[in-house]
C-alpha cells in the first residue's frame, strides 16, 4: 500500500473518532500542516470528508454511503433487524449483534439503550475477543484450532480485576459451551456488563452473537439473567430464519 493512500485511511479513522482541524490531525501524524492539508482537500473533493464552517473536517457523505450500502449487505444483519427491534422494545437495555468473520468477530448491528446512554462499541469494529460477552459466547462454540486461530492477535491487557487471563479463559469458555450462553462481567470496563447467547445456522456451526448489555448501576447480571430466556428466543429465530 502506497505511503499516501496508508495515510489517507488513517487521517479517515481518526477523523471518524470526532471532528479535527487541519492542525489537529497534522499534530497527530507529526507531518507539516501544508502536507496534512492538501490530503485534507483531496478528501474534501472525492466527499469522503466535509469541512465546516469553524474549520474543523468530519466524515463525509460518500464515506456514510459507502459504509450504509456494505452494512445493508450483510444477511445476519437484515434478517436479525425486526427481531433485535422487538427484543429492545421488551428490554430497553443496549443490543449488539455481531457476525464471525473470516479470523474476526465484528460488530454489525446496535441498538442503543432506550434511555439514551451509549455504550463504547461502534458497528463495523472488531469486537475484544476475551473480555466481551459476544466474543466469548462465539468462541466457546469453537474447536480449539479455530479459537487458537481467532485469539492469535488478541490484547491480553487486563483491563479490570475481572478481566480473563489466557490460563482461565478456556475453561470459561467451556463452561459457557456446556450452559449455552455467557457474560460480560465487568472484564473490560467494569461498570458495564452484558448477557451473550450464540446464534448459529441450521447445520449448527456458529455464525454470531447476540447481547444484551447495561450499566451495572441500572442492570447487573442478576438483572439482565430476567431476559435470558427472550434473548435465547430472540437468537433461534434470527438462527432459523438464516436457514
Amino acid at each position: 500500500m502506497s505511503s499516501t493512500v496508508l495515510r489517507a485511511t488513517q487521517i479517515i479513522e481518526l477523523i471518524s473518532e470526532g471532528p479535527r482541524t487541519t492542525a489537529q490531525v497534522a499534530e497527530h501524524f507529526q507531518v507539516h500542516p501544508s502536507t496534512i492539508f492538501r490530503q485534507l482537500q483531496t478528501l474534501e473533493r472525492v466527499s469522503f470528508l466535509i469541512r465546516y464552517s469553524d474549520g474543523t473536517y468530519g466524515i463525509g457523505p460518500r464515506i456514510i454511503a459507502i459504509a450504509q450500502r456494505a452494512l445493508d449487505k450483510i444477511d445476519l444483519r437484515r434478517i436479525a433487524h425486526e427481531t433485535l427491534r422487538g427484543l429492545h422494545t421488551r428490554t430497553g437495555h443496549t443490543l449488539h449483534l455481531a457476525q464471525l468473520v473470516e479470523s474476526q468477530v465484528l460488530y454489525v448491528d446496535k441498538v442503543e439503550d432506550a434511555s439514551g446512554i451509549r455504550m463504547y462499541s461502534q458497528v463495523g469494529l472488531p469486537v475484544r475477543l476475551n473480555c466481551t460477552g459476544v466474543g466469548k459466547v462465539v468462541l466457546a462454540q469453537l474447536p480449539a484450532a479455530r479459537r487458537a486461530e481467532l485469539l492469535a492477535g488478541a490484547d491480553w491487557t487486563r483491563h479490570t480485576a475481572t478481566t480473563l487471563a489466557p490460563a482461565e479463559l478456556d475453561a470459561e469458555l467451556d463452561r459457557i459451551a456446556e450452559r449455552g450462553w455467557g457474560v460480560d462481567d465487568g472484564e473490560h470496563e467494569e461498570f458495564v456488563n452484558c448477557l451473550a447467547v450464540p446464534v448459529g445456522d441450521s447445520a449448527g456451526a456458529v455464525v454470531g452473537a447476540l447481547s444484551l448489555t447495561s450499566l451495572r448501576m441500572i442492570a447487573d447480571l442478576d438483572a439482565l439473567r430476567a431476559h435470558l430466556d427472550d434473548l435465547l428466543a430472540a437468537a433461534r429465530t434470527i438462527s432459523a430464519a438464516l436457514g
